[in-house]
């Protein structure tokens, strides 16, 4: 900064303090544009500001508001999106004090949706959105309506979320109806580099199976293609060259009887043209009428600057039932089986897997060289839980020597209800 333009600084800061304002402000805003052809955006955002205070006391709204409109311009050249969105919030205070209708309307509308703009690549568009309705009454409602930049941001929402191409297609068409400065202009562009990205992503959910016991774990897969970017952000009316997507939380929703059980590890970084798989491990808890995963929520940014959140609307619907009981039998011979000599047989079943077998009904089925003494053949069961069991013992007396079969009828019910029948046979061996 040389000494001409030092002393042209303490000039104007002589005259605010001696409350000359129209000749400060005057001053301020020739050095913020001389400061803005030489890119020094921090010293040409304090001078344009500076004149928009001078301008402010002296009651000349309409020029206070375009320095602060070109404060907000040189906070956009730095990318300091916050900072801009400041003056354009602080102007709409003074935009009550321009008398011309026209103007008003237009100046409402217009730093409104500049904040919608710098809101929107902080991933807050909600916030802008309300700001918007909140103008909307001060507003002529014809003018409201028609106005180009209402309808932009009428088709930015919608493209996102019906993720639908052609709002954009109308929104390149119309562009140039708005007359943006160099700095609205690229914060505008940046907004649409972000709808692109909504709409070009190209995302896919899955599970490994259709259905799971409430004992088995659900593994989802997120699989994101980021080629589509690479050829719809170097497009001429974006000349957006993309360094990477960065995508640092994952919300997935899930019904109340899931839980997640392992999530992908975070950041997760996208080149642009590649393709990454994310692997979540999801808890089912217990059955339920309707289980759900879905929506997904991606918060993402851009390049480390463009913030946006990416939702997946598809749901996925897992069926979920109960796990599958079996039961095991085993016989022992508490004596050695002699001809003609009576002996005792313990039966025991047992549940060893993770289901409750319901409804348990078992048939002991003799041959005719086998004469029952004391016990029954036949028993039956409510239920029979995981690592439960049954033992009893039955006397039987061999009539003939020789290698034989016993054989168990199994009849049992899952908690569904369904019905399952086994057979289950064991050598035995009658000594003389």
């Amino acid at each position: 900064m040389g000494k001409d333009v030092e002393k042209q600084l303490m000039k104007a800061e002589k005259l605010y303090k001696a409350m000359q304002y129209k000749r400060a402000a005057k001053l301020y805003n020739s050095l913020g544009s001389k400061f803005l052809d030489l890119n020094n955006f921090e010293l040409a955002k304090d001078c344009f500001f500076n004149a928009s205070k001078g301008l402010i006391n002296e009651e000349k709204y309409l020029r206070a508001l375009d320095s602060l409109r070109n404060a907000g311009n040189a906070s956009l050249f730095k990318n300091n999106y916050l900072e801009a969105q400041k003056f354009f919030i602080d102007a709409l205070e003074y935009v009550h004090g321009v008398r011309n209708i026209t103007e008003r309307n237009f100046y409402y509308v217009f730093f409104s949706c500049l904040s919608y703009l710098c809101s929107f690549v902080k991933g807050k568009g909600e916030e802008g959105i309300n700001l918007i309705k909140k103008i909307k009454s001060y507003v002529d409602d014809d003018y409201f309506k028609e106005n180009p930049l209402i309808r932009l941001i009428k088709d930015i929402t919608i493209a996102i979320k019906d993720k639908n191409n052609k709002y954009l297609e109308k929104i390149e068409k119309e562009f140039d109806q708005i007359k943006f400065h160099e700095g609205e202009l690229n914060l505008a562009k940046r907004v649409l580099v972000i709808v692109k990205t909504h709409v070009s992503l190209i995302t896919k959910l899955s599970i490994d199976k259709n259905v799971y016991t409430t004992h088995d774990l659900i593994t989802l897969m997120l699989e994101i293609d980021s080629k589509p970017l690479l050829d719809n952000l170097m497009h001429p009316f974006y000349n957006y060259y993309l360094k990477e997507l960065k995508i640092s939380k994952i919300r997935v929703i899930l019904s109340d009887n899931l839980t997640s059980h392992k999530k992908p590890e975070l950041p997760v970084i996208i080149k642009p043209g590649q393709t990454h798989q994310l692997e979540f491990l999801i808890k089912p808890q217990f059955q339920m009428e309707k289980t759900f995963i879905g929506p997904i929520t991606l918060t993402s940014e851009l390049d480390g600057n463009l913030l946006f959140f990416y939702e997946i609307t598809e749901v996925l619907k897992p069926k979920l039932i109960s796990p599958l009981p079996t039961l095991d039998i085993s016989i022992k011979n508490l004596r050695t089986p002699l001809i003609g000599k009576t002996f005792p047989l313990e039966i025991l079943v047992e549940n060893k897997s993770e289901g409750e077998a319901c409804q348990v009904f078992i048939n002991t089925k003799l041959l005719t060289e086998f004469k029952l003494i004391r016990g029954t053949l036949k028993k039956q069961l409510h239920s029979l839980k995981q690592n439960e069991n049954m033992k009893w013992e039955i006397s039987l007396k061999p009539l003939e020597a020789g290698d034989y079969i016993i054989e168990f009828d199994i009849e049992f019910s899952d908690a569904d209800g369904n019905k399952y029948e086994e057979i289950k046979k064991f050598p035995i061996a009658i000594k003389l």
